[in-house]
């Protein structure tokens, strides 16, 4: 990629125009099909679509992750094309990343290193990953952030401000202000990351004593608020580790189950972010996480909502139902409303609803998602639309995305005995006190 700044205001116009064009060829493309039976080029387009979007940093390229790790929601030529950005952005050339070292570490940045590779090892929105040795001869996993970053986000959120807008005019059954409220909020977060190393500090601490799953060490001498320096951890990605060994699918699942489960019910606090390129396997099986930007702390009354609901609906207490939506943010839901809601719950809910073993996808297939997001669509239009709560938003997102991880993986576990281990015996009492103590001992703010 050419050395020059993509986020200069000049770079952002030229990169959207490059994106607008490719996106606004796609629904021609598909209108095309559709309406009038014409053939689409699927795999050129999708190349084009991949180019226009990997020269993105921020959240239009998170968009187009997102849809890559949820089966069946894009055609497979898109979605093959999509998933490379995961890990495989345009990374900055060497003269631009010595430059972006010395602003952060001083011009004799190299001499802390006994080995730097000029080439990136990977590159996603907001930074790019460089394998470096450190002076104790330790591998080490450095990211380092992009230029400019802040207005380059704050550009991309008055995009989708934008798009927001044209979309509520278009369709009133979603309110989309708390939703951009909350993306803002976790985006900036992410530009931060001195935030991030505390991040994996605390997950370092909610995870320890369990079972198949690794975060790496925080190297503070060699991180800054654009530099994170942490150890280098050895793993190939799920689906290329599956491939070989697909007698390992349920173990995979079992420990990414535990890997974001575990934090949320005793802590908390999820990964905003599960989709593919953020885990590798290590030769035993286990799990590394890889990413801790998008990390979401939860009030412990939303947690104890998303039990509740789950009685709920097993037990069709309606009473229980409207508290819990009500603890969630929903203000005042009427009983419309509230049926449109325990549709889409009871289709999330659905894999622990029954004690036996199943796969994900006997209901919650992309087939069965389609189908069930659009009767809820509808409904909500019909009732007089919903503005979601902020809370809801990054634990939907999440949640859809974790499940599309289980659907690749094609496990075929018990999830009804794996919840019920989490939550036996949740106390939401025990749970503030432990998730205040967590958060304090990284120096990091209490629950919104």
């Amino acid at each position: 990629m050419p050395e020059h700044d993509e986020n200069t205001w000049g770079g952002r116009v030229a990169r959207y125009a490059r994106v607008g064009t490719a996106v606004g060829g796609l629904a021609a493309r598909l209108a095309g099909e559709r309406v009038l039976g014409i053939r689409v080029e699927r795999e050129r387009h999708a190349a084009e679509l991949r180019v226009a979007l990997g020269g993105l940093k921020g959240p239009l390229m998170k968009v187009a992750q997102i849809l890559s790790t949820i089966p069946d929601a894009l055609p497979k030529e898109y979605t093959q094309e999509l998933a490379q950005l995961q890990a495989d952005a345009p990374s900055m050339g060497w003269p631009f990343v010595k430059r972006r070292m010395a602003s952060e570490l001083g011009p004799n940045w190299q001499s802390r290193f006994q080995s730097f590779e000029h080439t990136a090892a990977a590159a996603a929105s907001l930074g790019q990953v460089h394998k470096a040795i450190g002076p104790d001869g330790r591998e080490l996993a450095c990211k380092l952030q992009y230029p400019d970053m802040a207005s380059a986000v704050e550009a991309d959120l008055r995009q989708l401000g934008l798009i927001f807008a044209i979309f509520e005019r278009t369709d009133s059954a979603i309110s989309t202000r708390q939703i951009q409220k909350e993306i803002g909020a976790r985006l900036r977060e992410e530009l931060d990351y001195e935030r991030e190393a505390k991040h994996a500090r605390l997950y370092q601490s909610m995870l320890a004593g369990t079972q198949g799953v690794h975060v790496p060490d925080v190297v503070p001498e060699l991180s800054t608020r654009r530099l994170l320096t942490m150890g280098w951890v050895h793993g190939r990605r799920i689906l290329d580790f599956v491939a070989e060994h697909p007698e390992a699918r349920d173990e995979l699942a079992m420990n990414m189950f535990r890997a974001w489960y575990v934090p949320f019910y005793n802590y908390g606090v999820i990964h905003g972010d599960p989709h593919l390129g953020n885990y590798t396997v290590r030769p035993d099986r286990s799990i590394n996480l890889l990413d801790f930007g998008c990390i979401r702390v939860f009030r412990p009354s939303f947690v104890k909502g998303v039990i509740d609901l789950y009685n709920a609906l097993r037990t069709d207490n309606r009473e229980q139902a409207v508290e819990a939506y009500r603890t969630w943010g929903f203000v005042n839901p009427s009983n419309e409303l509230v049926d449109v809601l325990n549709i889409w719950a009871r289709f999330v809910y659905a894999p622990i609803m029954e004690d036996r073993q199943r796969k994900i996808e006997e209901t919650n297939g992309g087939h069965y998602g389609r189908e069930t997001a659009g009767k809820v669509h509808a409904e909500l239009r019909r009732v007089g639309g919903v503005e979601i709560p902020r809370e809801f938003v990054f634990m939907d997102r999440a949640a859809v995305g974790l499940g599309s991880v289980f659907l690749h993986l094609k496990a075929e576990l018990n999830w009804y005995q794996m919840f019920q281990g989490l939550i036996r015996d949740f106390d939401v009492d025990v749970l503030t006190a432990r998730q205040s103590a967590a958060l304090a001992a990284q120096g990091l703010p209490q629950a919104e």
